[in-house]
């Protein structure tokens, strides 16, 4: 099961792991708004920007862990994306895998830059902190993709934090970002 926050009441979504329940620290943002650009660090302790327009497509994936389960599941993230990429050609995606903090091995993934919050910005103006017993302060694992224009096209954070994303929806959300874009933004 998926939640998109444009379904959602003014309240923190709840979120699961193995059956304990966490909430998000605040509301992510919500389809149609800017993306913010923020600052984060690869594992060479280099900045990059995310968010905000910048010409291109941006999928951004954040997650609490790596584990072997979601390393799979990143493999098939990957190979979708550069099919879709093939197919739009000339239309770059960015892809972005972020965790909150130090301590994580990056997987090895060519196509998905691995990013570390140092600074807390991504998951404050993001709102996918989680607060809870098992994840204090890690990351709830979603999906967003932010369209050439800088707005938030479509997100999905999982209900259970160890279920797969909906690659299907995934791959028809990234090829309408990069259909759609009109050159004018939405806020």
């Amino acid at each position: 099961m998926m939640i998109s926050t444009h379904n959602t009441e003014e309240h923190s979504l709840q979120i699961y792991y193995n059956q304990i329940p966490h909430q998000l620290e605040d509301m992510p943002l919500d389809i149609g708004y800017a993306s913010e650009r923020v600052t984060l660090f690869d594992t060479e302790d280099r900045p990059v920007e995310i968010g905000g327009q910048n010409g291109k497509t941006q999928l951004i994936i954040s997650v609490p862990f790596i584990d072997e389960s979601l390393t799979e599941e990143l493999q098939e993230i990957a190979q979708l994306v550069g099919e879709v990429s093939a197919a739009e050609t000339g239309r770059e995606i960015e892809t972005f895998l972020i965790v909150s903090a130090d301590g994580h091995e990056a997987p090895k993934q060519e196509t998905i830059r691995f990013l570390i919050d140092k600074e807390e910005a991504f998951g404050d103006w993001y709102g996918i902190r989680l607060k809870g017993p098992e994840l204090e302060g890690a990351f709830t694992k979603s999906l967003t993709i932010i369209s050439k224009d800088g707005a938030i096209f479509y997100d999905e954070y999982l209900q259970e934090i160890n279920n797969c994303f909906n690659l299907e929806r995934l791959r028809r959300k990234i090829t309408a970002a990069q259909t759609c874009y009109t050159g004018k933004g939405c806020h």
